[in-house]
Formats: structure tokens, C-alpha cells, sequence
């Protein structure tokens, strides 16, 4: 193989030097440049002999050896890249491949790497789960511009539909932006081996997740004068009297649309499952505030695509023991029961 780990190189679209950390496969390596560690392609590095050969060198020749001083080198004057332009906060999985007995290409491991592609500093507390389990956690700091190196996943345990949980801070903290912001990618095994054999197809390197475009404002302070709102036709209740106002918790709730609105003939498939969600969280807080010990939720069978975005919250959701979805006499396949811890 033409490289090896500890070769210089140099990058050849950015004329950068730097060095091989590691061999990805037989096509890419990992390279540190600058303190920055990224994967590139072999035909996208070189050897960095020439360049040096090639270069006019910093002082001139002179007749007799001249010593040459630390402080008599010029310094070259930082400048800002005023032509880079904010492009969010990105997470991105590097598949590292090799070949099994077969000499079949086959991924052993990803990459997760964490990009700031904006101008802003921050700090970030990263958490990686399966099944809301934590596997690896870290908290560290991210400079604008570069990347973070976080850590790998085995691409066998990629199958336990691994989440990765992000939360930021700006390092540098101002009164009108929030005091924090967290960000979640939720990586579905099927999808992510789809995304693979495409990335492949296409001679890519890593699939991207945007966490953020911009570090949000920090919310205002909506507050609104009571008496405006009765004036305005809203029931206002006092707190110690609001069990008394709030609908009665149920114990079965039917979801389907015809349950939930009148007309529905105009609505499109996302905005009647939107409804649909709106209306299970309701029910769901309400069972929990009444301390209900279980629920049943009726989504019908379908295509699927409701009693999948309700299972992805139960998932999430706090005080939830246990649900299942199991043939029921009533409902048949077509509802999930719902068991809460308090």
C-alpha cells in the first residue's frame, strides 16, 4: 500500500500538510491537519516532497551561513475567512470499511464526527443511547469551523437503532440567546444501511444530520394580563381550581380522524396524522395527571405510519412503565396498550 500510519502528506485541493492517523480501507484514511482529525480519499492526498522541493525557500541564499533568530521570522497575519458562510451545526457517520473472508467490501464500524460549520463557539454535552440506555457521553467544546471527533460505533450495534443526543451552550453566553438548546438524530437501522449503499454508490464520504441552523433567541416573555383575556372570551381558571376544569382522563382513546374532526376530506395524510398526534399527547398527559395505570390508544392497522410515530414517543416519554401492541378482542392489531410507572 502506497501510505502508511505516521506518512506526511499534503491535501491537494487545499495545499495543506498534515499526517496518516489511520487506515479506514484500501481507498480512504483518516488525516490530521492543523489539530483537525477528517477521512479523505488516497487520490485526494500526495506526498509532500515534491511541494518542498518545489518551494522558493524562505531566506535567501548569502555567501557565508547567517543564523536566523525566532523573533526575526516574519509572522503571518491571521485572517478571518470572511468568504465562509454559516451552514448550521452538523452530526456526520463515517462508515470505516474492510473486507470480510470473501474479500467483500463490508463495514466494520462508524464514525460520528461533530461539524460547526457556523461562526459561533460552543459547548456541548453529547449523550449516545439504545433503547434510552446511555452508551458513551462527553462533554467538550467545539471552535467555529472545525470538527470533533467524538467517537465509534461497532456497525453491529447500529442495529439497536442507536439516538445521539446533543446539548449546546454558547461559550461565550449573551443575554438575548437561550441558555442552552438540545438536538436529537434518531438513526433507524434500515435507513442508515440504505444510506450506506448509496454514499458508496456515489464515491461519498459520510452521511450528514443538521442539528441546528442557528443558536435560537431566547424565548420572550409572553405574558399576557388576565383581564384582556376574559375581555377577549377566554375561560381563565384559578390553579388550585384547574383538576376540576380539565377534561376527564379515558381510558381508550380511538384516533381515527373521523373521531377527532368533523370534515377531513381536505386534509392531507401529514396534516391529519399531525391532528392524530396532537390528540394522543393530550390524552396521554391527561392519563398521567389523573394517574391512570394504563391506556389503550385505537390507530387502526393501515399503513402503519401513525402506530409508528406513536411507539417513536412512547419511546422518548417520561413515566411510561411499558406498551405493547397485541391482538385484542375488541380492536384486533389495530391499538396499543399503554402502561405507566409514577
Amino acid at each position: 500500500m502506497k501510505y502508511q500510519v505516521g506518512d506526511e502528506i499534503i491535501v491537494l485541493h487545499s495545499n495543506e500538510e498534515g499526517r496518516i492517523i489511520e487506515m479506514m480501507n484500501d481507498k480512504m484514511v483518516m488525516i490530521e491537519v492543523r489539530g483537525v482529525k477528517f477521512p479523505a480519499y488516497m487520490d485526494q492526498i500526495d506526498f509532500p516532497y515534491f511541494k518542498r522541493f518545489t518551494e522558493k525557500k524562505l531566506f535567501p541564499n548569502k555567501t557565508a551561513p547567517q543564523k536566523i533568530y525566532v523573533d526575526q521570522i516574519p509572522k503571518e497575519k491571521i485572517k478571518k475567512n470572511e468568504s465562509k458562510e454559516d451552514e448550521g451545526v452538523w452530526m456526520y457517520i463515517i462508515p470505516k470499511f474492510t473486507l470480510d473472508d470473501f474479500n467483500d467490501e463490508i463495514v466494520e464500524s462508524v464514525k460520528i464526527f461533530l461539524s460547526n460549520r457556523t461562526r459561533v463557539a460552543y459547548k456541548f454535552i453529547y449523550d449516545q443511547c439504545f433503547a434510552q440506555e446511555s452508551n458513551f457521553s462527553i462533554e467538550s467544546s467545539i471552535d467555529p469551523f472545525t470538527d470533533f471527533y467524538i467517537h465509534d460505533i461497532s456497525f453491529s450495534d447500529v442495529s439497536d437503532s442507536p439516538q445521539f443526543n446533543f446539548d449546546f451552550s454558547l461559550i461565550e453566553a449573551h443575554k438575548k440567546k437561550a441558555d442552552h438548546f438540545e438536538s436529537s438524530v434518531k438513526v433507524k437501522p434500515k435507513q442508515l444501511f440504505q444510506k450506506i449503499e448509496q454514499l458508496k454508490e456515489d464515491s461519498l464520504v459520510s452521511i450528514s444530520y443538521k442539528l441546528f441552523d442557528t443558536y435560537p433567541d431566547k424565548e420572550e416573555d409572553n405574558h399576557i394580563a388576565i383581564d384582556i383575556l376574559r375581555n377577549a372570551g377566554y375561560k381563565v381558571y384559578e390553579v388550585s381550581k384547574i383538576k376540576q376544569n380539565i377534561p376527564t382522563a379515558r381510558s381508550v382513546v380511538d384516533l381515527h380522524i373521523e373521531k377527532i374532526v368533523d370534515k377531513h376530506s381536505h386534509l392531507t395524510n401529514a396534516e391529519i396524522i399531525q391532528i392524530q398526534l396532537a390528540e394522543f399527547e393530550k390524552w396521554l398527559e391527561l392519563a398521567q395527571f389523573n394517574h391512570l395505570p394504563s391506556m389503550i390508544f385505537i390507530h387502526g392497522i393501515g399503513k402503519g405510519k401513525l402506530k409508528e410515530e406513536i411507539h417513536d414517543l412512547l419511546k422518548v416519554k417520561t413515566g411510561i412503565k411499558s406498551f405493547i401492541n397485541k391482538y385484542h378482542e375488541f380492536y384486533g392489531y389495530g391499538a396499543t396498550e399503554i402502561y405507566f410507572s409514577y
